[in-house]
């Protein structure tokens, strides 16, 4: 028999695991149980006027509607720029007013973007016009921008928050710390942060999350939640002494969280779905720049495991042509569409070549035909 909502939030508070990893199919009800836990750990208090009763100060969570708080003003009549709006509340005004997180923010966002991109915030932080530099001497065109990059930009809030106050709790001395607003916090709950991303910035989040998350001396404990299997697989590789989940949902509306453990995460195998997922790219002929950072993360881990200090030494001949090649690709600073065109035919070549010669020379497991 199943359990509720409640129950399996429960689980998850009663654990001592410092990090919980949660694999979920869409539509199970992780965002659901984001809200439930949130209540389970702070329960909003309607009649208190302390600022200590605050659900923030005890947890922080990210979930679909952390981006219900931005919305689009088109204004079509006046023809005006297209503006993103904040509905203010507790978290928005914390985040800009109270800690002045806006510029650390802009740097964030266009990290994952591009630096000719820049949001720009009116006195009230009330709306964000998005700017984009053309690289002339035009006056910068006020845009709309893509879904995926809101998705960027409104996670980039998140991560700048959650990054200042991992810095401030590892501090031990409370005294000591240059704010004592995050003292008793307890949780942070990210609920897919992956909705909308296309996969290099999806893979760039995931290693940026993982270093905070390793980075924490504090109590401080992380539950994460996904439906995407490579966010999953990086997460799951970057991360020690965590709990892996497996969340289901029964056809009666009960829930069940299985703890995956050892041999049993082997359905999440990061090196084998990697590798698949670059084969069936070079088999459609559809290789494209993030594969590289695909191909890039398969020699660490394969240089790590064998000892080996840089993964460079893994390459075939020439290995400083195909490490520039690789690293044109999957450097931080040519992550816009506008930094690398599309690999060519021959660089499309490369990764099949570098794929094969990892598989061939390092003895990687391969299924024969009828096991």
């Amino acid at each position: 028999m199943g359990k509720t909502l409640t129950e399996i939030a429960q689980q998850l508070k009663s654990s001592s695991k410092k990090v919980q990893l949660i694999y979920a199919f869409n539509g199970v009800g992780k965002t659901r149980l984001s809200r439930e836990f949130k209540e389970l750990v702070a329960p909003k208090n309607h009649d208190s006027e302390d600022e200590e009763d605050l659900p923030r100060n005890k947890i922080l969570y990210y979930n679909a509607f952390t981006e219900d708080l931005f919305y689009w003003d088109n204004d079509l009549n006046r023809d005006a720029a297209p503006t993103l709006k904040i509905q203010p509340n507790n978290f928005t005004d914390w985040v800009f007013k109270d800690q002045g997180q806006d510029q650390n923010i802009i740097t964030t966002f266009q990290h994952y973007t591009s630096d000719k991109l820049t949001p720009r915030f009116n006195p009230e932080y009330s709306e964000i016009n998005f700017l984009l530099e053309r690289g002339n001497a035009d006056i910068p065109e006020k845009l709309k921008i893509s879904k995926g990059e809101e998705s960027c930009f409104i996670w980039s809030i998140f991560y700048t928050l959650i990054e200042q106050v991992i810095q401030v709790l590892n501090i031990p001395e409370p005294e000591d710390r240059e704010s004592n607003e995050f003292d008793h916090l307890e949780y942070v709950f990210i609920d897919d942060p992956v909705s909308s991303l296309d996969e290099n910035h999806l893979i760039d989040l995931a290693v940026n999350l993982a270093k905070i998350i390793t980075s924490n001396e504090s109590s401080v404990k992380f539950i994460i939640t996904t439906h995407n299997t490579i966010f999953y697989n990086i997460i799951y590789n970057e991360l020690n002494a965590k709990a892996c989940y497996l969340f289901e949902r029964f056809e009666d509306g009960t829930y069940e969280l299985l703890e995956k453990k050892g041999d049993s995460n082997t359905s999440f195998s990061y090196h084998l779905y990697i590798m698949k997922i670059i084969e069936q790219a070079i088999e459609e002929n559809k290789v494209e720049r993030y594969h590289f950072m695909l191909l890039c993360n398969l020699y660490e881990k394969t240089a790590s495991f064998l000892g080996y200090q840089k993964w460079g030494e893994l390459l075939p001949d020439n290995k400083q042509a195909y490490l520039s090649r690789i690293t044109q690709f999957t450097s931080h600073s040519t992550l816009s569409n506008e930094a690398v065109a599309t690999p060519t035919p021959q660089e499309k070549n490369t990764v099949k070549l570098l794929l094969e010669h990892l598989k061939n020379t390092y003895s990687f497991w391969q299924q024969r035909e009828g096991e």
